[in-house]
């Protein structure tokens, strides 16, 4: 479950200060978020994830405010609970697609079931490149690698950051499809945050900035 009341954003004393509208989300419920450019959906999502701290208001995940959780229980919390599929790829480098899914469990303090990472690689069509390094894998591969990442832990809150905008029409279908099966699968709510109306029909609650 996820509340958020009377949040508002402030970067400097000299930008524009950002207010967004309530959101309350039941077990399982999903909510599109949209608007243009440099309207603040970013923002929102990180403020949602605890990556910026709200001048007013608060996040409550789980009954729990994250806000008012110190600097490095909000990281647990985080890592534990939250899942983030951002528009720039965050893979380690260094490490091929199956140990980049071990580091996210490590990081996330989750036991690490090899099971469920081989299951999860299956349903994202990514087993054949378990053992590839990030640098060889294909646009299409990084997108499903960075839901894999997002899910692995079983999060109970997922927050995409414009997923589809670069893709085209069948692979912004495949990319939707991903996302809320994931989420359906980990009884995670879904939040995704973007410009890209093609996205609008996978969604019953929207909201606009």
């Amino acid at each position: 479950m996820l509340k958020t009341s009377s949040l508002t954003f402030k970067y400097t004393k000299k930008t524009p200060v950002f207010s967004f509208p309530d959101i309350t989300l039941q077990q399982q419920e999903n909510l599109l978020i949209v608007g243009k450019s440099g309207i603040g959906k970013t923002t929102l999502l990180h403020l949602l994830a605890g990556l910026l701290q709200p001048v007013k208001g608060n996040v409550v995940i789980s009954d729990i405010d994250i806000n008012k959780l110190s600097q490095s229980k909000l990281d647990t919390f985080r890592g534990e609970h939250i899942g983030l599929v951002f528009q720039k790829k965050h893979a380690i480098q260094s490490l091929n697609v199956l140990e980049n899914l071990k580091a996210r469990l490590y990081f996330g303090k989750k036991k690490v079931s090899n099971k469920e990472i081989e299951t999860l690689l299956e349903q994202l069509e990514l087993s054949a490149c378990k053992n590839k390094k990030i640098n060889t894998l294909s646009e299409g591969q990084l997108q499903r690698l960075g839901i894999a990442l997002a899910v692995i832990h079983k999060p109970k809150i997922i927050l995409a950051d414009e997923p589809t905008s670069s893709l085209d029409d069948e692979n912004c279908k495949i990319v939707m499809d991903l996302l809320i099966q994931q989420a359906v699968k980990t009884n995670a709510n879904l939040i995704v945050i973007t410009h890209d109306h093609r996205v609008k029909p996978f969604f019953k609650n929207s909201i606009k900035l």
